[in-house]
């Protein structure tokens, strides 16, 4: 279709349909946030599956849209532009649903995605572990088989909405003695089992929407290893290169969206009269532009270089706006009103975040150095 005849049609139907009850999700939601009107939008989430909004990248055969790359930018843009909420099913989505149709078994994507694309099951991914943090390669938790299933045991924390989710896809150490990268398995385990206990970790914002999850005896089945036993580590490589793809732009439109309200509320407190502040907004669109111009010129193109940079710009960046928020409330920002955070000083909070999850800068500089472009390896003890 006609890219801007999709445009239309896409925020023809948002436009007809975030209305009644829905109306009040508009804007709610996301990372620092997710707290929100959770069953709503769970509602809202169930409604885009019926008429066909979910896992519109996906390949027809597997029960997405098929979208072209300019069709999901469309799509990502519109969505975020009609201030829709957040989404609570965009692990499942963006994230296991895409390794599932690259790496899985026929009886693994039968199982699966259907459940993904109707909204009928929520997943979380079990990553990072108290000793492990950003550093995947040093994880402990353990799966051996005993009887035709994985038997786990370790914890994982920081997994976002594990609370919420039904599934866990998990990176577990299934060669005892192994080390590093080598020995790992990525394994689908339910988490409404007596063996998994889920604790919310309560965050700087005072809300809760990450976890540590305790894996005491856990199971799950033997054929729900993703790949060949060993494989882990490509598996979970594949799976964050699948996390920052075409929805990066959809949350670009979110901050335009914060931007111009930071200046908005600048020019309104009087702060805006200060010209290095002005400077410093300035700036700030251009990085804006950067970032969409660099998300724009690397979709659909292999990890290297180019692709791994992105993570690292957009959160240097929007911790960046955190810190301008403040600057932009001036002295009303270090108070809280009756001891409730407002939404500049959450901004600033969370945001702090954004360079740690989902792989610290560092982490990810190493990453990039050693593995992308072959530099050597940083000495460690």
């Amino acid at each position: 279709m006609e890219p801007t005849r999709f445009r239309r049609e896409v925020a023809g139907w948002l436009a007809d349909n975030l209305t009644g009850e829905f109306a009040q999700l508009r804007g709610l939601g996301g990372p620092g946030r997710e707290h929100e009107a959770f069953d709503l939008r769970l509602a809202w989430e169930c409604h885009l599956a019926a008429a066909g909004w979910t896992c519109v990248g996906w390949p027809r055969e597997f029960g997405g849209r098929g979208l072209s790359l300019d069709e999901q930018v469309a799509f990502h843009e519109e969505y975020a532009a009609s201030g829709a909420p957040a989404r609570v099913n965009h692990i499942g989505e963006q994230l296991l649903g895409p390794t599932l149709i690259a790496f899985g078994t026929p009886e693994q994507r039968n199982r699966f995605l259907p459940k993904i694309v109707a909204v009928e099951e929520l997943w979380c991914q079990g990553y990072s572990e108290p000793g492990a943090g950003s550093d995947l390669a040093a994880v402990s938790t353990s799966a051996v088989l005993r009887d035709g299933e994985w038997v786990l045991n370790g914890q994982k924390i920081w997994t976002s909405l594990a609370h919420v989710a039904d599934w866990c896809f998990v990176v577990a150490r299934t060669e005892p003695g192994s080390q590093r990268h080598h020995g790992l398995s990525y394994l689908l385990v339910p988490l409404r089992q007596d063996g998994v206990t889920v604790r919310p970790i309560q965050q700087l914002t005072g809300t809760s929407e990450f976890n540590e999850v305790f894996f005491d005896d856990a199971r799950t089945s033997a054929e729900l290893v993703v790949g060949e036993p060993g494989d882990g580590w490509k598996i979970a490589m594949a799976t964050l290169g699948f996390e920052r793809g075409v929805s990066t732009l959809g949350q670009q439109i979110g901050f335009r969206r914060e931007l111009d309200d930071i200046v908005a509320e600048a020019q309104r407190t009087g702060t805006y009269d200060d010209p290095l502040l002005r400077t410093d907004l300035t700036r700030a669109r251009i990085g804006l532009r950067v970032l969409r111009a660099h998300a724009l010129r690397t979709l659909g193109r292999p990890a290297g270089p180019e692709v791994a940079v992105g993570k690292l710009l957009w959160a240097q960046w929007h911790r960046g706006l955190g810190e301008l928020a403040m600057r932009a409330r001036g002295a009303r920002s270090l108070t809280a009103d009756g001891g409730e955070l407002d939404d500049w000083q959450r901004l600033y909070l969370f945001t702090r975040a954004d360079t740690i999850y989902g792989g610290s800068d560092e982490i990810e500089r190493n990453i990039i150095a050693e593995r992308v472009l072959g530099l050597p390896r940083e000495a460690r003890p």
